[in-house]
């Protein structure tokens, strides 16, 4: 699964053309994130419009993205209008701040196997 953008989707979706990899949220998370390069900010702050979407009926309807599927997290890629895919090396990904409890002490510590 990725996180895809509404405008991607749909009868009359645009194509991808901008796509980056974060580091997977969750066992069914590719870490892929795959826009139209045409959402606003506003567009990107509900989190509704990036909709949970299996890849491969994205590569069966744009073939080019296959091609891409298998780069590390931290990848960025963007597709100009009639232009090939190309590497993008100046964009920075968003990521999620998690907070992370740090326990010292073996004794407050909860067991990983009961």
């Amino acid at each position: 699964m990725a996180r895809v953008s509404k405008l991607a989707l749909g009868d009359e979706s645009m194509p991808v053309r901008f796509m980056y990899k974060t580091v997977p949220e969750h066992a069914n998370d590719t870490g892929w994130r795959l826009f139209t390069g045409y959402e606003t900010d506003e567009f990107l702050a509900d989190f509704d419009n990036l909709e949970p979407f299996p890849l491969e009926p994205l590569v069966e309807k744009d073939p080019s993205l296959d091609a891409l599927l298998d780069h590390n997290a931290g990848t960025v890629w963007e597709r100009p209008p009639g232009m090939p895919w190309q590497q993008v090396h100046d964009f920075e990904i968003p990521y999620e701040e998690v907070e992370v409890d740090v326990i010292d002490d073996a004794d407050l510590m909860e067991p990983v196997y009961k």
